[in-house]
């Protein structure tokens, strides 16, 4: 998949983002207190986390394993707003690949074009490091994020089966 826009070229939310506030700046959570201030925001897309300790413990786990990384953007305040997790991965079908596990913003933040903040530098990333491929696996219910991803270039290349061992 190729994205031929520059990271924030006609990127709507950033006028979104707040009356006269400065496009949020994209950060990576690299301590255990970064880890577990994103904590509330993954909850809404990742539920059966039962707490910051267990959150912290798996990130942990899949930032040593799978060189997974938590990024994430604030509000004004300084609130956590939006979240992403993602590796980069080789792939015989695709090549590098940048994959997105995670991406949700806080459900009173949406429609801010934080998402797409997110979206667009995980794009960049991508390109940073190598990738030919971007891509990422959506619920088939979250209908309203299947219609961010439309918007954002993305298309259905693929489904994606699973089964409980």
């Amino acid at each position: 998949m190729h994205f031929p826009r520059p990271l924030w070229e006609g990127v709507r939310g950033i006028s979104r983002v707040g009356e006269g506030d400065p496009v949020p700046d994209v950060k990576l959570a690299t301590t255990d207190a970064d880890i577990a201030r994103c904590f509330a925001v993954m909850r809404q897309l990742r539920p059966h986390l039962k707490n910051e300790a267990e959150f912290i413990a798996r990130a942990r786990r899949q930032m040593a394993l799978e060189k997974w990384r938590l990024a994430y953007v604030e509000n004004a305040r300084g609130a956590v707003a939006a979240v992403a997790g993602f590796r980069v991965l080789e792939c015989l079908h695709s090549g590098r690949t940048l994959y997105v596990d995670d991406l949700v913003t806080d459900e009173t933040q949406r429609s801010k074009g934080l998402g797409e903040i997110l979206l667009r530098w995980m794009e960049q990333k991508a390109r940073e490091e190598g990738c030919q491929t971007f891509s990422l696996d959506s619920g088939t219910q979250r209908t309203a994020a299947h219609k961010f991803y439309f918007r954002m270039g993305l298309s259905i290349v693929s489904f994606h089966f699973a089964g409980k061992l």
